[in-house]
């Protein structure tokens, strides 16, 4: 099963672009970083346009963050790069002759709903400001440098 990290990938992108602002960050130079391909960089980055979370202009690698870091929230992220997408998905291909295959979906459902609310609200106390910071004092404490890759 393949996990979405749509979430944490744009992040990245939003903490990298914040960290460098008066560098080029085209979506080669950000791909390098998160280890994927420049055409994955650019379809986050038009979900964090078309969300208000970043200003960019197609052929001038200088993107701006749209909202101020300690304004935006990990959920405003989350909901521009996966809509409504919940973060926890039902089997709906069990057995529809089997009692628990016809009803564990439907009695998961409420306690799915309960998870997405809490990690929601959670996720709304968190700041890209905040993530900023935290990703500051570990590259300090690493030998790793804050550069683009």
């Amino acid at each position: 099963m393949k996990y979405s990290t749509k979430l944490s990938d744009a992040a990245h992108i939003l903490v990298l672009i914040a960290m460098h602002p008066d560098e080029k960050m085209s979506s080669t130079v950000i791909a390098e970083s998160i280890r994927t391909n420049p055409g994955y960089v650019r379809q986050l980055m038009g979900k964090l346009r078309t969300g208000g979370l970043l200003h960019s202009v197609r052929g001038h690698a200088m993107p701006q963050l749209g909202v101020p870091a300690e304004q935006m929230t990990l959920l405003d992220i989350y909901k521009a790069v996966e809509g409504s997408k919940p973060l926890l998905h039902l089997d709906t291909h069990t057995n529809p002759e089997c009692g628990t295959g016809v009803n564990i979906q439907l009695a998961l459902q409420d306690y799915y709903n309960e998870v997405q609310s809490a990690a929601e609200e959670e996720m709304r106390g968190i700041t890209l400001a905040e993530i900023i910071e935290t990703c500051r004092e570990r590259i300090a404490r690493c030998s790793v440098p804050a550069g683009n890759g």
